[in-house]
Parts: structure tokens; C-alpha cells; sequence
């Protein structure tokens, strides 16, 4: 296998942009040319419109990105999707990019670390870093001009990874054996010693050496006391000083409050609810009840009552 990996019979892509120099991306794709024959299997993509190139899914064994020499090229997620999409099963993708050594607030530039966490979630495996090397003070000051950045903290890393040995969505069969294995007839054959550990016989059980308690000797007199009702109710019967039953209540506050409300009865403010709907007044809840004698009890209507 020749330089970069590559191999004789081989689909080749070089991916360049706009900071590559002319004369040395020319210079790559010959020397990838003579190493691959003359069949035309070497092509060149701009890392820009990658995306929008006609290539078909696994169409090339090797992929070269960043490798002109001066490249100042940033491989988004969208482009390392795209290679491994166009890259063969069991292909190789080999790549240089600027890297920053500590995390900054560029957010263009990748870390060292974050440069093969990146290949990976594109679908990569076995990514490794094969070097890491300065940048030429030519290499500086095309940094400057293409990325505008002016750090001194930056280091250009080649790494390389390949595709997994099968295409995206691609199935097998697998071979499962559900066959019963053979094996003895009847229930399984038990441990004696287990047998008798778990097995209670009335001669185990010797009175005379055991205490059996009596049920009613652990209830005392306070225990067969019927409590008192009004210490059943809960403490937030009472709250803030007005009684309120809690919802679904228990402890018969509710019932009571219902028979309170039942017996609870309008007082006259005019004095004339007797005599009758010609001298009551328009919000008198007698209102349209007969007659009746003073201090008479007369029992209205829940309806009645929230009507008042």
C-alpha cells in the first residue's frame, strides 16, 4: 500500500477549500493519480458544496480531506456525515485539521479532544490520532486570513478512521437454536439436607421448651377502652379556629356539620315574615310560604336557603 494508504484500482475523493494553494492541490491529486492508475478514479470536491455533490452512497475506498499542504480546512458535522455517507464499507477517510489546545470561546475551531469525539458521532470507528505537529509561520498567517483567528494556541492534527464493514440500515439473519435440551424425566432431584432444613414436624415443636404468648395478654385495659370520638378528629379540623371538614372525612365532623346546616334557620330582620308575602320583603326566603304564628318553627328548603 502506497502513501496516504492508498492502494492500486482504488476510488480516491481529495476534498479541498478555499485556502488551499493551487499548485499543491494539483501536486496531490497527480501523486494519488499515479498511485491509483490511470482510470480516472481520483476525485475533487470542495468541502463547501460536498454536500451537494451526485456521489452515491460507498462510492469511494479512501477519502483525503485537509491533506493539501496550507489547508485551513473546518469539518462541520454535516461534512463528516457526508464522507462517512459516500465513504465504502471498510473504507478510510485520513483528514488534517487546525485544532486549539485548550477550550476558548472560538466557536468555529475544535479542542484536540473534541476532534475524535466528532469522527465518531459521524459514524466512524477505530479513530486514532496519527500526528500533531505546529504550524509554519506561512500556515499562521493563512490561519489569519481564512479563520481571522490571532491565537497562538493552535496545532494541526492528522487523524483517521474508518467505516464500519456494513452499510447504514443493512440487516442479517441470525442463527438461534431453540431446541430443548434433554433431561430427566419427573421432578428434579432435591438436596436431603435442604429438605429437612425447610420441613417443620410436629416432634420439632416441644412444649416444654417452648413460650407461646397469648394473644390477649398484649392488649391492657387503656386498649379495650372505646376512645373518644372527638380525639379522632384530625388537627386541621379545627384550623384557624373554624370548623371545616377535611375532604373525605372520617371522623364524623362532616355529618355533623350537615345536621347543624339542616337545623340552622333564618332570622327574621323586619319582623314580618309572619303575616305573609304582602308584608315580606322581596329577599325574604318565607317568600311565597302561607302564613304562620309567630315563634312557629318552620323548616325551609336547602334550595330555599341558597337562594336567600
Amino acid at each position: 500500500m502506497g502513501e496516504y494508504g492508498v492502494a492500486p484500482g482504488q476510488r480516491v475523493a481529495i476534498i479541498w477549500d478555499g485556502s488551499s494553494p493551487v499548485e499543491a492541490l494539483k501536486h496531490l491529486v497527480d501523486k494519488i493519480q499515479a498511485l491509483v492508475g490511470a482510470d480516472n478514479r481520483v476525485s475533487v470536491e470542495n468541502v463547501n458544496q460536498l454536500s451537494q455533490s451526485a456521489h452515491r452512497e460507498s462510492s469511494f475506498d479512501v477519502i483525503l480531506s485537509g491533506m493539501v499542504p496550507g489547508s485551513t480546512a473546518q469539518h462541520s458535522a454535516e461534512v463528516l456525515a457526508e464522507i462517512a455517507r459516500i465513504l465504502k464499507p471498510g473504507g478510510r477517510v485520513l483528514l488534517k485539521e487546525l485544532v486549539v489546545t485548550e477550550s476558548g470561546n472560538n466557536s468555529t475551531i475544535k479542542t484536540a479532544a473534541k476532534l475524535p469525539t466528532a469522527l465518531t458521532l459521524s459514524g466512524l470507528v477505530e479513530v486514532k490520532e496519527l500526528q500533531k505537529e505546529a504550524l509554519t509561520p506561512e500556515e499562521a498567517q493563512s490561519v489569519q486570513e481564512h479563520l481571522g483567528y490571532q491565537g497562538d494556541d493552535l496545532l494541526i492534527v492528522q487523524i483517521e478512521g474508518r467505516k464500519p464493514n456494513f452499510e447504514v440500515g443493512s440487516s442479517s439473519q441470525l442463527k438461534l437454536s431453540f431446541a430443548k435440551k434433554p433431561g430427566p424425566s419427573g421432578k428434579p432431584s432435591v438436596d436431603p439436607a435442604t429438605a429437612k432444613l425447610w420441613t417443620l414436624s410436629a416432634s420439632d415443636m416441644n412444649d416444654e421448651e417452648m413460650d407461646l404468648l397469648d394473644s390477649d395478654e398484649l392488649l391492657d385495659s387503656d386498649d379495650l377502652k372505646k376512645p373518644d370520638p372527638s380525639s379522632l378528629r384530625a388537627p386541621s379540623c379545627k384550623e384557624m379556629g373554624k370548623k371545616k371538614a377535611c375532604k373525605n372525612c372520617t371522623c364524623g365532623l362532616a355529618e355533623e356539620l350537615e345536621q347543624e346546616k339542616k337545623s340552622l334557620q333564618p332570622k327574621s330582620a323586619c319582623g314580618n315574615c309572619y303575616l305573609g308575602d304582602a308584608f315580606r320583603c322581596a329577599s325574604c326566603p318565607y317568600l311565597g310560604m302561607p302564613a304562620f304564628k309567630p315563634g312557629e318553627k318552620i323548616l325551609l328548603k336547602e334550595n330555599q336557603l341558597h337562594d336567600a
